[in-house]
């Protein structure tokens, strides 16, 4: 079984922790409709890459 020669110091746990932070989603914006979106996914329209690639009905809003 597998048993640690010596402890780990701080400054080695926190130099092999420093790559698990987590980042930002990278973002895009379409070169047709201008809008923000994730990089490789669709924007809330369904336009990918400046065609529209899913054709999105309007939901109608407050209808009660």
């Amino acid at each position: 079984m597998a048993v640690q020669k010596s402890r780990r110091t701080r400054s080695t746990r926190g130099m092999r922790r420093s790559h698990d932070k987590l980042s930002n989603p990278s973002l895009s914006i379409d070169q047709e409709t201008g809008e923000l979106h994730r990089r490789h996914h669709l924007t809330p329209n369904g336009y990918y890459r400046g065609r529209q690639v899913i054709a999105m009905t309007p939901t109608p809003e407050n209808e009660e």
